[in-house]
């Protein structure tokens, strides 16, 4: 991944990209999608990134900018075939490089504990918020 040109850019169109809505859809319910792409057009503390390689994007972070200097991942997706490339952190990171943050926070299933693990995230579990389904609260606090 890392030996291709990749470009990661806010996403400000007002027409849906085939492939974001497919990896926001990876990242809540596909009749949430349009809702929450609405969310980031017309909401000026969230903000919409897509990772590209080439023409196709395949990967994107969402972000709400809390009070303070704090935010949070709302939406972090990279297509099935790039999986387990770094894409993921890639993005988190960019994040961190152009905005002044002191703590990222996130709420997530299992399947995702493992990622925020990796790059330096606390988890705790919030436990069962919907039945038979545990949550995490995710916590990076970022050294000023």
């Amino acid at each position: 991944m890392f030996g291709e040109a990749f470009v990661i850019e806010e996403i400000v169109s007002s027409c849906i990209h085939h492939d974001i809505q497919t990896l926001l859809s990876y990242a809540t319910s596909l009749d949430k999608v349009n809702g929450e792409y609405a969310s980031y057009l017309y909401s000026n503390r969230r903000k919409l990134f897509g990772l590209k390689v080439g023409e196709t994007i395949i990967g994107c972070i969402g972000i709400e900018f809390l009070d303070g200097d704090r935010c949070e991942i709302k939406h972090v997706a990279v297509m099935p075939d790039r999986r387990d490339e770094g894409i993921g952190s890639r993005m988190v990171e960019f994040i961190l490089e152009h905005y002044f943050i002191s703590s990222m926070v996130a709420e997530t299933d299992r399947d995702a504990v493992l990622f925020y693990t990796k790059i330096g995230f606390e988890i705790e579990s919030l436990g069962e918020k919907f039945p038979g389904v545990e949550r995490f609260k995710c916590v990076r606090i970022l050294e000023g």
